[in-house]
């Protein structure tokens, strides 16, 4: 961001909002009040009020974002959890509280009851007639820039995009990018059909140990901790399959899992040491089965969220919907390598793998570099063509 604060502009910002959090208290206001009935949201006016001739009252809650003072009457823009909208405030309507806003800031948390109304300038409205501030936000919050150009698009200035910025401090990142709530929604909606499509067929969902005394289930390095009562060391799973496998032999016709697992290996920005898995065991099917089963999941789990099955990635447009082409690994790599990876020599993996560009000095077996070559682009093509 170009408009970093330097620490002295903090404690200068800080130390005024926390002389107004003094004065708000003097004047009998609760900075931090613990509730407020909201019976809409922002998306619900704009989608079905905007139009309506009739006066809706509505009660709404969210974060300012924008403020646009001017003597008698202002103007402000909150953000609750589905977007933004304006908010209409007249001193003639609640002299009170329109001189407590005069004490409220960017960030701070704010209830409004108020109708719903259109500016002349045609932008739906909530015209406030009772307000109530919630949150009183003493730390300031980045305010990006956001103008419309002369072709309609929208440009945002001093964005909040720095990338380390944005992972350590994932609550501003939610509050500044809209965009990356939406990623977060979307995943637990993905995890929502994922449930469901499994209980519907009958699968138990179980919780096993995250702390084992003997760890597998796959070839990776584990967290250790220790277990004072017991004196004995304990590791963190890094995964499920064990555990689930024994439940199978215990009795169960079909089990699975989404939880966390832990691997105390190298990471970058798509490998976390913590992170969430799904492991499926089903009695009585074999691999054939479980393909066809794993295609009607993940269609029934586009179909759920996105309402389509079919996406457009990089450019190629990629169909969801089953049947998927069905290919061996082995014939995958010859298609894309033009070598048969069941009888190449150690020397023609390396090379092959230098060839497409990838650093063999990280990878420490044949089975990696095999994985990292199946991460090249065809194997998006896989998916987008049927029988």
């Amino acid at each position: 961001m170009e408009n970093i604060q330097t620490h002295d502009d903090l404690n200068s910002l800080m130390k005024r909002r926390l002389e107004e959090l003094d004065e708000l208290r003097s004047r009998g206001v609760n900075p931090f009040d613990y509730s407020f009935d909201v019976d809409s949201d922002s998306q619900t006016i704009l989608e079905q009020y905007s139009e309506s001739e009739e006066r809706v009252t509505v009660k709404i809650a969210g974060r300012i974002v924008t403020i646009r003072r001017m003597g008698k009457a202002s103007f402000t823009h909150i953000q609750d959890k589905t977007g933004k909208i304006q908010i209409y405030l007249r001193r003639d309507d609640m002299p009170d509280q329109y001189e407590n806003f005069k004490l409220f800031d960017i960030g701070d948390i704010i209830g409004v009851e108020g109708y719903i109304f259109k500016t002349k300038t045609g932008e739906t409205s909530v015209h406030a007639t009772d307000l109530k501030l919630l949150t009183k936000s003493i730390r300031p919050v980045p305010v990006p820039k956001e103008i419309i150009d002369e072709e309609g698009n929208k440009v945002i200035y001093d964005q909040f995009a720095d990338k380390e910025l944005r992972y350590r401090q994932r609550y501003l990142d939610l509050i500044l990018n809209p965009d990356v709530k939406k990623v977060f929604v979307t995943r637990s909606k993905i995890i929502s059909a994922m449930r469901r499509f499994l209980d519907d067929r009958g699968i138990l969902h179980v919780e096993t140990p995250a702390l084992q005394s003997i760890y597998g289930g796959a070839s990776a390095r584990p967290f250790v901790t220790h277990h004072n009562a017991l004196n004995i060391p304990l590791y963190l799973r890094i995964a499920d399959e064990l555990y689930l496998k024994r439940l199978i032999v215990g009795g169960f016709d079909g089990v699975y899992e989404i939880s966390k697992d832990f691997r105390n290996e190298g990471m970058d920005k798509t490998h976390n040491p913590e992170f969430t898995m799904m492991e499926v065991y089903v009695a009585y099917k074999d691999y054939e089965w479980m393909m066809s089963f794993v295609e009607e999941m993940v269609g029934h789990i586009c179909q759920t969220v996105y309402g389509t099955t079919e996406f457009e990635i990089d450019g190629t447009v990629v169909n969801f919907q089953a049947p998927w082409k069905r290919v061996s690994m082995v014939d995958s790599l010859k298609e894309k390598t033009g070598i048969d990876f069941l009888s190449a020599s150690d020397e023609d993996v390396l090379s092959v793998a230098k060839k497409f560009g990838i650093d063999t000095n990280k990878l420490q077996s044949r089975g990696k570099i095999i994985d990292e070559l199946l991460r090249l682009p065809l194997k998006v093509n896989l998916f987008n063509q049927h029988l």
